[in-house]
């Protein structure tokens, strides 16, 4: 029981961490562009770093006798992330004008 409560904690740690990254990107849409990273694009830097951290411990104490839980606890942070990317992508490529991309 006790490992289904940690990887309950994980599971939310997680999307918590994937949210992050993602308002961390959609705050680029809100400000001018600048020469440098911002502080913002450290944090979506440092909030990926520990997502990847984080998943490895999730992983790990899944329970793999039903791992359809396991996989529909990451389908949310997952869709997320892949927003974040987009996002992201667009950001850099299309957003912005020319000299800041």
């Amino acid at each position: 029981m006790r490992t289904g409560l940690w990887t309950a904690f994980f599971g939310r740690a997680i999307l918590v961490l994937a949210l992050v990254a993602l308002f961390c990107v959609l705050s680029g849409y809100f400000q001018p562009p600048q020469p440098d990273q911002g502080t913002a694009a450290h944090v979506f830097q440092l909030a990926i770093a520990a997502l990847a951290a984080v998943t490895l411990i999730f992983l790990a104490t899944a329970d793999w006798q039903q791992p359809r839980r396991s996989a529909r606890r990451l389908a949310l942070p997952a869709m997320t992330l892949a927003i974040a990317f987009a996002a992201l992508y667009y950001l850099e490529h299309y957003y912005y004008p020319p000299p800041y991309r």
